[in-house]
């Protein structure tokens, strides 16, 4: 059975079948969404509170993910079940936003409940429209006229400049050609420099240092999300060739698909580069704890991807190019570390 909410600032709806509690009043599946705003800017946050009241015995069960394109998912936690007169609350909390203009729909999101005999409840909100406007100026209006073109004034100093100019290119080639003529001999090239270092050395020292460092005892809670951040997209750039430096999250981790990484993986990332962002643009302010949770994540999505085990990843620098062949100094392609490294 599929149960709708209707479209509302806050939403509820009663439906189902009579179920016996303690008191005697018949028990009925309720669903609620609560959305704390109906138009914002590009960008901003919007909270969306979802609350189910279901019998004691059914249990509700939240997906790990939840998909509300147009919109992206900042934030997802799922709260504790509350139980009082025989009836069970579960509730969740999300944090979404949009970088698209205009009047957005916030898709239908199904809830799932599971009865202690197997029966299963589907509750489906309805869509809810939000309005999302850009911060840019509003040149919406009537259409200028058309200018007419501009008179080029006579002036000889046109010609004049682009005679210096040509004076001044055929010195400088009398210039080149001297020195070139008079340049002595080339001593004999040296030995050839050594190979780069491997990507997720660079990026596993770069995270220790972040470790290390007392931006969080400084306050500095923002930058060091967007340190880490930094790290772990120059390492997808440089490992699996993925311009994540220039990249939104959403298209990072379409990228890491393209680049043949299962989806195990590629969730992974989604969910360490989401929690960057919710830093970075939603002004959240974790706790210092939290915080350092990030370093230890970005550790293991490089381990993951590298094809080393942990042993070889803390090998001192420069370790990987002394007496390796060009194949075993160069890192491990991106589809070999994802059947490798990667883990559910």
């Amino acid at each position: 059975m599929r149960l709708r909410t209707p479209a509302a600032g806050v939403l509820l709806l009663v439906v189902g079948w009579p179920l016996a509690t303690g008191a005697g009043v018949p028990q009925r599946f309720r669903i609620a969404m609560d959305v704390d705003t109906t138009a914002i800017y590009v960008g901003d946050p919007v909270s969306v509170r979802l609350v189910v009241d279901h019998p004691e015995d059914w249990t509700v069960r939240w997906t790990d993910s939840i998909e509300v394109a147009p919109f992206e998912v900042l934030h997802f936690e799922v709260g504790e079940p509350a139980t009082a007169d025989g009836a069970t609350r579960s509730a969740a909390q999300l944090v979404v936003t949009s970088f698209e203009l205009g009047e957005l729909e916030l898709p239908q999101i199904e809830v799932v409940a599971t009865g202690p005999d197997g029966a299963v409840e589907t509750l489906v909100t309805d869509p809810f429209r939000i309005g999302v406007e850009s911060v840019g100026l509003d040149e919406s209006g009537d259409i200028r006229e058309i200018k007419g073109p501009l008179s080029i004034a006579r002036s000889w100093w046109g010609p004049i400049l682009w005679l210096l100019l040509g004076l001044a290119a055929v010195a400088g080639g009398i210039y080149v050609w001297r020195r070139r003529r008079n340049r002595p001999v080339a001593a004999s090239p040296g030995p050839p420099p050594p190979p780069p270092r491997p990507h997720h050395l660079v990026a596993l020292e770069a995270l220790a240092a972040l470790e290390a460092s007392l931006m969080l005892e400084r306050g500095q809670v923002k930058e060091y999300h967007v340190r880490v951040s930094e790290i772990v997209r120059t390492y997808v750039e440089g490992q699996l060739e993925v311009p994540a430096l220039e990249m939104t999250t959403v298209e990072v981790v379409d990228g890491l698909r393209r680049a043949a990484l299962g989806p195990p993986i590629c969730e992974s990332f989604r969910r360490f580069l989401e929690q960057c962002d919710l830093v970075k643009f939603a002004k959240w302010r974790p706790s210092v704890d939290d915080s350092r949770t990030m370093v230890a994540r970005a550790r293991e999505l490089v381990e993951m991807t590298s094809g080393r085990t942990g042993n070889e990843a803390a090998d001192p620098p420069g370790a990987g190019a002394v007496g390796a062949t060009g194949a075993e100094a160069t890192e491990t392609p991106a589809s070999e570390g994802a059947e490798g490294g990667a883990g559910p």
